[in-house]
């Protein structure tokens, strides 16, 4: 079963259930993929109908962020709410030492050696990673381990 397929199924048994909420979030997510297949001109991948319920948990999270800082809790919360929907329809998320073990292998089989690379490694880490972390955290989590690997380096080069 495609996730179409499933956010179909589900927003019907929403629908009948009266979870307003759900079948709300469940349609939108389907017009999502239907409107991206129709910008396409064919049915889209698994990995992109992951990519699309994984931009709208990102557009989600932005609006937290804006609706936190605009001091509006209740439309923070309900977008919440959203994001707890559609991650359900992800993979499982990372751990934080998963993650940053995959950071350590992108490094070596990249070859990384500065934040210069930082783009050679989240290329790798891309396929990788995508719906199963926010790209941002990623992103810094590289940037850190590049800069502690440059200055270790320069450290290294300094005392010779």
């Amino acid at each position: 079963m495609t996730q179409k397929e499933r956010l179909q199924t589900e927003t019907t048994a929403a629908m009948r259930s009266g979870d307003a909420l759900r079948r709300d979030v469940l349609r939108m997510a389907s017009n999502a993929l239907y409107m991206v297949e129709k910008r396409e001109g064919r049915p889209l991948t698994e990995d992109e109908e992951l990519q699309v319920l994984t931009r709208e948990v990102k557009t989600r999270r932005e609006s937290v962020e804006a609706y936190e800082a605009a001091g509006r809790k209740d439309l923070a919360d309900r977008e919440l709410g959203e994001i707890a929907i559609l991650s359900q329809y992800l993979p499982a998320a990372l751990t934080d030492d998963e993650l940053e073990a995959l950071v350590g292998e992108a490094i070596v089989a990249t070859g990384a050696a500065s934040p210069r690379d930082l783009g050679k490694v989240m290329g790798w880490l891309a396929p990788r990673t995508r719906g199963r972390a926010d790209g941002k955290r990623v992103s810094e989590l590289v940037a850190r381990s590049l800069a502690s690997a440059d200055l270790a380096a320069h450290d290294a080069a300094a005392s010779h």
